[in-house]
C-alpha cells in the first residue's frame, strides 16, 4: 500500500531525473510513472492519477482500494481579510518542497507581517529532496500577509506572502 507522500517522493525523483519511465511494485500495489511530453501518469490497481507537469508535478489522487491513502486535509491558514490591491505582489514558491520561515528552529523568522523588504531579500526557506532553496522577495515593498505554516508542503507556484509593493 503506498501513502500519498510516498507517491509524492516518487514523482519529484522521476521528474528531476532523466529517466523517461519507472515502475515500482510493492504488495499488488502498482506505481507506474511515464513522461510524456508535460503529463506524468501515476497508475494503481483500479484508479489512475494523471498529474499536469508545468516546472514540478502537483499530485491528485484518486483513491484506489487498498492501493492509495487519500491525504490528509489540510487545515486553512487563520488570515486576516486583505483587500485586493492592485499594488499587491505575490512572491509564489518555484518548487513543490516544506516551506520554512526561519534558517534553524532557533532563529527567528525571516520576515513577518509589517516588515520592509528589497528585491534580493530573503523571505523564507522552501526545502525539497534535502536541498534548502532560500527565496527572494524579488519585489521591493512591505509583507502584508504571509499565506502558509511553517512546516507546510507547498505545490509549484503556490502564494506564500503578499506584499504591497513600493
Amino acid at each position: 500500500m503506498f501513502k500519498i507522500q510516498e507517491i509524492r517522493e516518487i514523482i519529484k525523483l522521476v521528474d528531476a531525473s532523466s529517466i523517461d519511465e519507472f515502475v515500482y511494485e510493492e504488495n499488488g500495489a502498482k506505481v507506474k510513472l511515464k513522461k510524456k511530453g508535460n503529463v506524468t501518469e501515476v497508475v494503481a490497481p483500479k484508479a489512475e492519477v494523471v498529474v499536469a507537469a508545468p516546472a514540478a508535478p502537483v499530485v491528485e489522487a484518486v483513491p484506489a482500494p487498498k492501493a492509495v491513502e487519500a491525504p490528509a486535509a489540510v487545515a486553512p491558514v487563520e488570515k486576516a481579510p486583505v483587500q485586493e490591491d492592485a499594488d499587491l505582489h505575490k512572491i509564489t514558491s518555484p518548487m513543490v518542497g516544506t516551506f520554512y520561515q526561519a534558517p534553524n528552529p532557533e532563529s527567528p523568522a525571516y520576515v513577518k507581517v509589517g516588515d520592509k523588504v528589497g528585491e534580493e531579500t530573503i523571505v523564507c526557506i522552501v526545502e525539497a529532496m534535502k536541498l534548502f532553496n532560500e527565496i527572494e522577495a524579488e519585489v521591493k515593498g512591505e509583507i502584508v500577509e504571509i499565506l502558509v505554516k511553517d512546516g507546510q508542503l507547498v505545490e509549484y507556484g503556490q502564494p506564500l506572502f503578499l506584499v504591497k509593493a513600493e
